[in-house]
C-alpha cells in the first residue's frame, strides 16, 4: 500500500492492478487489528451521497495490506465503534465551540 498527498490520503491497487485513490476518515484498532474508514478521493461535489468503506489492515509477507472484512459480524462490530467515535468527536466539537 502505497501512501501519496500527504497523511490523510492513501492510493490503494486492487488484485486486478487498477488504482484507487482515498482518503482516510478515522482509523481505529479493536483487538490488535487497525481499520480504516475510506471514502473515494475524487473531488466531486456532484455526489450527494459518500460511499464509505471499512478495511482491515493486516501484514502479509512484511508488507501492509488493505482488506476487506468478509465477517458481518466483525463488520457491524467495527462500523459501531466508528460511529461511537464519530459521534464523540462531534460531541467534543460543540462541546469546544459553545465555550
Amino acid at each position: 500500500m502505497g501512501q501519496q498527498y500527504g497523511d490523510d490520503f492513501i492510493t490503494i491497487m486492487d488484485e486486478d492492478g487498477v488504482e484507487y485513490e482515498l482518503e482516510v476518515l478515522a482509523t481505529l484498532e479493536y483487538q490488535g487489528v487497525e481499520y480504516l474508514a475510506l471514502i473515494p478521493a475524487e473531488d466531486s461535489e456532484e455526489t450527494e451521497e459518500l460511499e464509505v468503506s471499512i478495511l482491515k489492515s493486516v501484514e502479509e509477507d512484511g508488507e501492509e495490506v488493505l482488506l476487506a472484512i468478509e465477517d458481518p459480524n466483525e463488520l457491524e462490530t467495527v462500523y459501531g465503534l466508528f460511529m461511537d467515535q464519530m459521534y464523540e468527536e462531534d460531541s467534543q466539537n460543540s462541546d469546544a465551540d459553545s465555550l
